[in-house]
């Protein structure tokens, strides 16, 4: 979890980011695919293949419309996307890609722990660069704070290249220095042809499978045995990696890295699937977060249901209202929210709406067992996105964050079946039984509001 207060002053409020989601006549929708950019004809004939798909209402091209409408990086067509539940299935998938590398390795975290997972990547990237491969590395100075030095100089003295993301130290500082802003990116591309991204850091917490009845992370992970970490990620292949590769060289780039070898970081796109997928970047030197944007407007214009599953949950009057508006008008809003937490602060600032969402009628469950880290969100059963990005302040205000947005009802149908399965695992809370909590928990949330534009 990201590191909230240095001291610096707070804003009231969020600024009203999105300057204007009403639906607005535009020009037809063009995908990029492996060729390049589909002809008008050709991209609606992907599209309306996709709308067959769903239920016989106008649902998906509603939620294009407003996609679309956002302005940003290219939707892409043409890809694969393998969805990954746990850290053991992301590592596994990971480590494959790591250790079938032919040109370079680009990874970027947020959290890369000296622990037997972090050793067991630090292992595999260190062949891969002593076999050729060049292999570059962004990690956030707050999140790998706690991480040894002599962990990143095995790396460098390899010689891999390791980028400090805005070191907490202002004499290493290579742009103007801004503490608290911070990389909560996780992001491995492999080849210019496969990539991961999510909610997954690199840390031997995740090494438990938080599905399994008393899953424990194994001995010796540096986890002290503590409660399996639940958590979502994505392998992509297909266009939509150009636009990842896009957002990893513009970080590099702008942190002032050190100039990179000439690589193929843009192999011919080739079509590897049928999914159609946005890649979204957002960084505190936008005018308003992207990624923020898309989720308000498909929260704005869903016509059955929102189903949102996040790690730190501390919405701001903009989402509150959207969540609202959609419960009141009849959505299923549903959300998923930890019942224990990594951040007590977060948790109880969280904590501190549930009676102001419960009697909009929004449903709220948490996730039992587990120290649930995931960021999902699938609306309509037709949108649906993983990524980095929480539900709070930071992430919308000081971070960079990184999501993937998927298009159609094939992979909602894999996300909701997900989604059910936490549910499942998960439980209710009522207005009533909210109202009964003791006096310590509503003082705990009245602290940890004070603190929630930092958190």
């Amino acid at each position: 979890m990201c590191l909230f207060a240095f001291g610096l002053s707070a804003c009231s409020s969020l600024p009203t980011i999105v300057p204007d989601l009403a639906p607005s006549p535009s020009p037809a929708v063009q995908l990029e695919g492996g060729r390049g950019t589909l002809s008008a004809a050709q991209s609606q004939a992907v599209l309306d293949r996709l709308a067959r798909r769903g239920p016989d209402t106008d649902i998906f091209t509603h939620h294009l419309a407003r996609e679309e409408a956002i302005v940003g990086s290219p939707l892409t067509t043409g890809n694969q996307v393998v969805l990954l539940q746990d850290g053991p299935a992301t590592y596994q998938a990971m480590y494959a890609a790591i250790l079938a590398a032919q040109d370079h390795i680009n990874m970027e975290t947020y959290i890369l722990d000296d622990d037997e997972v972090g050793q067991r990547f630090a292992q595999a990237l260190i062949a891969k660069q002593q076999q050729g491969v060049r292999v570059h590395l962004i990690r956030d100075s707050v999140g790998t704070r706690d991480t040894p030095a002599a962990f990143f100089k095995q790396l460098t003295d390899s010689g891999i290249q390791v980028l400090e993301f805005n070191p907490i130290n202002p004499l290493l500082s290579r742009k103007e220095w801004s503490l608290n802003q911070r990389d909560h990116r996780k992001l491995l591309i492999v080849d210019g042809r496969t990539a991961f991204l999510g909610g997954i850091n690199i840390s031997s917490v995740y090494s438990g499978g938080s599905f399994r009845a008393g899953s424990r992370a194994r001995p010796g992970s540096g986890s002290d045995h503590g409660p399996a970490w639940r958590d979502t990620d994505l392998q992509l292949q297909g266009p939509v990696v150009a636009e990842l590769q896009k957002l990893f060289l513009s970080t590099w780039e702008t942190q002032k890295g050190a100039p990179l070898p000439e690589k193929n970081y843009f192999p011919p796109p080739e079509r590897a699937g049928r999914e159609v997928v946005r890649a979204i970047g957002s960084s505190p030197d936008e005018p308003y977060s992207l990624i923020y944007a898309t989720l308000l407007s498909a929260i704005a214009s869903a016509e059955t249901s929102v189903h949102l599953t996040n790690a730190y949950f501390v919405p701001d009057p903009q989402l509150l209202d959207a969540l609202e508006a959609a419960a009141r008008r009849g959505v299923d809003v549903t959300l998923i929210l930890p019942s224990q937490t990594d951040s007590w602060l977060v948790f109880h600032a969280g904590r501190n709406y549930y009676d102001r969402l419960l009697q909009a009628g929004v449903k709220i469950h948490e996730r039992r067992g587990v120290i649930l880290h995931s960021k999902t969100a699938l609306i309509d059963g037709v949108w649906a996105t993983v990524g980095s990005t929480n539900l709070d302040w930071r992430s919308f205000l000081h971070n960079y964050e990184l999501n993937a947005v998927v298009l159609g009802t094939e992979f909602g149908k894999q996300v909701q079946t997900m989604f059910a399965r936490d549910l499942a695992a998960s439980d209710a809370i009522t207005l009533e039984q909210w109202r009964q909590r003791p006096l310590d928990l509503r003082l705990k949330e009245w602290f940890a509001r004070v603190w929630e534009y930092w958190l």
